[in-house]
């Protein structure tokens, strides 16, 4: 039972000493010509589970796993180990007679943490668990730091944040979260290949970042001498493809925003665009729907989605409400009977929301729906038809020009997908970027500035087109319940710590 003080060892003895005697153990093993460094690599037959899954098949056979040792308990000629895979853990049983008198020694040196390759054949215990009785156990990495101790595990979330490595060692349910993650995108290209729709990558390094009201980061590129921007968003790029006649078209890739941290926003995160020609927002909320089933299915094997303990029912039809009527429905506010920017003013001091001088009609209109609408659209619903001021990149309503054909996908009161009815008017578009020139010189740091080559794409001639960006981290949040978007990212941006 010497090893489990071992694991327990960081409490009660001196770290540094543990460390030292860790390098002196891999020391001794290159003298004596068994460096692990130097092996490069292991013939792997089944993973633990796989082995688990098929025990009627496998038992008696001889299968070789590798992994990471996890625990180890050593009683005299025969002893017991845990081996951690990808797929889960899987107990083995190695006994001096089986594997010879030097390899058992070499085995007993083993450290919890060391990196093991394993062959023997699988059998029941006596207590029923599934094992392999070893008949080889090759050291092919040392570890020569110290795992947290196991009993306690590694709960400190910025450890965990800040080495992954670990926190994925430790922590099984965070494995599962990120395997998921990426079952998760898998199923979106799958039901979007099904779609027709072509997978595309666009520049990340842009002369102008539009497409999106976020700050930008800049940076310079030497070459050429010029500063450049990390792109915010996908879009005015695709739809450039959409004019060149590629029709369905979509990209997963990272965009970048030069804003703060929370639970629900990292300086860097996931977005997926698509952009299919001569269809528009009804034909993206059609596609959304079908989408988060899909998924949801494919991944989960339900429509249902339990996030803190609340179900979100992806098998009805997802509610649809214009900005107006949400208004409406939450605060008695009617914007339809709302003329005047004196009136919306008026309205909105009544109410005590904060607005600003530059602030439009309906840009108060939007400032009353994030202040008493947002969070009650749990369930998943399409929140349409927003005011013209708040979106520069989308077709006016043809009968009320003061709203556009646009709309959010929200769930758990939060907003995971913004769609369009793409704007393909080149002169509108040109008095549309003016606006927000204008936005800009008032201290907008978010307005969009305008874009020559986008607007020359547009008088080449781009079709009626809907578009839509969707959230992939908020997507993963929901569907893995994840408390917070750094849990979905294997490397969220921290604060670097200053040595």
């Amino acid at each position: 039972m010497g090893e489990q003080k071992n694991a327990q060892a960081p409490q009660t003895q001196d770290v540094n000493q543990l460390l030292k005697i860790r390098r002196e153990k891999l020391a001794e093993l290159q003298e004596n010509g068994k460096d692990p460094f130097i092996i490069t690599k292991y013939d792997v037959t089944h993973h633990s589970q796989e082995v688990k899954d098929h025990f009627d098949e496998l038992e008696e056979k001889t299968v070789t796993i590798a992994g990471r040792m996890m625990s180890k308990r050593v009683m005299g000629k025969a002893s017991f180990c845990n081996i951690q895979d990808l797929k889960g853990n899987i107990q083995s049983y190695v006994a001096r007679d089986s594997i010879g008198e030097d390899e058992y020694k070499a085995f007993k040196k083993m450290d919890i943490g060391d990196l093991v390759g394993l062959k023997g054949e699988v059998f029941k215990t006596k207590t029923g668990e599934i094992s392999i009785h070893a008949s080889e156990v090759t050291l092919l990495s040392k570890s020569l730091q110290i795992l947290p101790e196991k009993f306690h595990g590694l709960t400190n979330t910025d450890i965990r944040y800040r080495q992954r490595y670990v926190d994925l060692i430790m922590n099984p349910e965070v494995k599962d979260t990120f395997i998921k993650r990426s079952q998760i995108i898998a199923a979106i290209r799958k039901y979007l290949a099904g779609q027709g729709f072509m997978e595309v990558e666009t520049p990340m390094l842009v002369s102008n970042a539009g497409g999106a009201a976020a700050r930008p980061f800049e940076t310079h590129f030497n070459a050429l001498d010029e500063d450049l921007k990390l792109r915010i968003s996908l879009e005015l790029y695709l739809k450039r493809l959409i004019v060149g006649g590629l029709e369905r078209v979509y990209e997963i890739g990272r965009v970048f925003r030069n804003e703060g941290l929370d639970t629900r926003h990292n300086p860097e995160f996931t977005l997926m665009e698509l952009y299919q020609a001569y269809t528009d927002y009804n034909g993206m909320m059609d596609l959304t729907e079908n989408l988060y089933r899909f998924v949801a299915q494919e991944v989960l094997g339900t429509t249902t989605i339990v996030y803190n303990g609340i179900e979100m029912d992806l098998g009805k039809p997802f509610e649809r409400i214009t900005m107006v009527d949400a208004v409406k429905k939450y605060t008695g506010v009617d914007f339809n009977e709302i003329h005047t920017l004196e009136e919306a003013r008026a309205v909105a001091r009544e109410h005590h929301v904060e607005y600003e001088e530059r602030h439009s009609k309906g840009e108060i209109l939007n400032l009353f729906f994030e202040e008493f609408v947002e969070e009650h659209l749990v369930q998943p619903t399409f929140l349409m038809d927003h005011p013209v001021e708040i979106s520069p990149l989308t077709k006016r309503k043809p009968e009320n020009p003061e709203y556009v054909e646009r709309f959010e996908f929200f769930m758990n009161g939060w907003e995971m997908a913004n769609a369009y009815s793409e704007l393909n008017d080149p002169i509108d578009q040109r008095e549309r970027f003016k606006a927000q020139e204008e936005q800009l010189a008032q201290g907008n740091e978010e307005a969009n500035t305008t874009d020559e080559d986008f607007l020359n794409a547009l008088e080449i001639g781009m079709p009626p087109t809907g578009g839509i960006g969707y959230g992939i981290d908020r997507m993963v949040m929901l569907m893995t319940d994840s408390a917070a978007i750094r849990d979905v990212l294997l490397f969220p941006t921290m604060k670097s710590i200053k040595e």
